[in-house]
């Protein structure tokens, strides 16, 4: 019968209870993939809480660790790469979203300086409105004198007057 191969208990190896799961699961699987009959001595030594310390159990528990730690710094490395694109992507966003905001501001004051525009054309325009009603009330009533000035000069020549009125066809009531 062969000698059985070193090995020292996992205990002794300063890892935590999680570590010695990990190195119990990790001590078969390296066995496994290294295809020997190594394995069932694995397996048998990490059921037993032992660690194997024969150069080949070693060996391959380096090379499947090297492999694992490999795998682990790709995904970590594209998690990063992953992590920077939405960073930027979101910095990209929220610089959209300023020169978006910038524009609508901008849009914003256009139409209030407008609206002050629009506001000043008003007053303009109804002051001059209330200065042409005012020209219009004064000439109404200087006509509306004039009419009754005309009116009280000739009540004795009033039929000789209308009738000129009616031949000539002007009146400055039909005028405006």
């Amino acid at each position: 019968m062969a000698s059985p191969a070193p090995s020292v208990p996992d205990t002794q190896l300063n890892l935590t209870a999680d570590e010695i799961a990990l190195l119990r699961h990790h001590q078969v699987q390296a066995a496994v993939t290294a295809g020997s009959s190594s394995s069932r001595a694995a397996s048998r030594a990490s059921s037993q809480g032992l660690l194997l310390l024969d150069t080949t159990s070693l060996a391959a528990l380096g090379r499947h660790f090297d492999h694992l730690t490999s795998q682990i710094s790709a995904r970590l490395d594209y998690l990063s790469e992953q992590s920077a694109i939405v960073a930027q992507q979101q910095y990209d966003n929220a610089g959209n979203a300023i020169v978006m905001a910038d524009a609508e501001i901008a849009r914003f004051h256009d139409i209030l300086r407008q609206i002050d525009e629009l506001e000043l054309d008003f007053d303009r325009i109804r002051h001059i409105r209330d200065i042409v009603r005012s020209y219009r009330q004064r000439v109404e009533e200087m006509e509306q004198a004039v009419d009754r000035s005309a009116s009280g000069h000739t009540s004795g020549s009033r039929h000789r007057h209308r009738h000129h009125h009616e031949s000539s066809g002007s009146s400055r009531r039909h005028r405006r």
